[in-house]
């Protein structure tokens, strides 16, 4: 299998997505985290796809998609309303509207789901039961596999970010090698 469809992502939540429009709250104003595997991935379906997209990474502590002067992700199609990545989009992308934060006191992985007030899918996954538990695993194994592949500045760098509108619905433990990443004073 190639990397374009390595592993099995999410399934496609566009309908629900498009419901927010015009807000956009996922693809507006976000930074989402991208690690050097990912980056790969995303210039390979860009060339595969013939997507032109000019410097499509923003490189700060850590690299995320570049933003347009609107303030709109610049893999966002703004006629379909649809990601023009989607099969191969930055893992907290896919997660969404599941987040995390890493608690160091308790050395844990705290998972939160946003309120339905900023993401309908958000309401629409708590409504009902198993398609949360499902949308949680899948979000679980996007984020953990951005976590292991991020380095320790990026990962310091993004756990700062708060999370507004969100609630916490669930906890796992964390390996030691992501916890000496956030301890590290690299």
């Amino acid at each position: 299998m190639n990397t374009l469809t390595k592993g099995e992502r999410q399934s496609n939540f566009f309908d629900v997505c498009r419901q927010c429009e015009p807000n956009l709250i996922c693809c507006r104003n976000a930074n989402p985290p991208i690690s050097f595997e990912r980056k790969k991935i995303i210039e390979e379906y860009l060339k595969a796809e013939k997507i032109p997209v000019e410097n499509p990474f923003a490189h700060t502590t850590y690299v995320s998609p570049r933003v347009d002067d609107g303030g709109y992700c610049v893999f966002h199609d703004k006629k379909t309303g649809k990601c023009g990545i989607h099969p191969v989009k930055p893992e907290t992308c896919v997660a969404g509207p599941i987040t995390f934060d890493i608690n160091m006191n308790s050395q844990k992985i705290e998972w939160y789901i946003k309120t339905e007030k900023i993401c309908s899918l958000a309401g629409k996954l708590y409504k009902n039961k198993e398609a949360l538990r499902q949308h949680l695993e899948s979000a679980k194994k996007e984020i953990l596999r951005l976590v292991h592949e991020l380095d320790s500045e990026a990962l310091k760098t993004i756990l700062k970010i708060e999370e507004p509108e969100t609630f916490k619905i669930g906890e796992d433990d964390i390996e030691k090698r992501v916890l000496g990443k956030i301890k590290s004073t690299s």
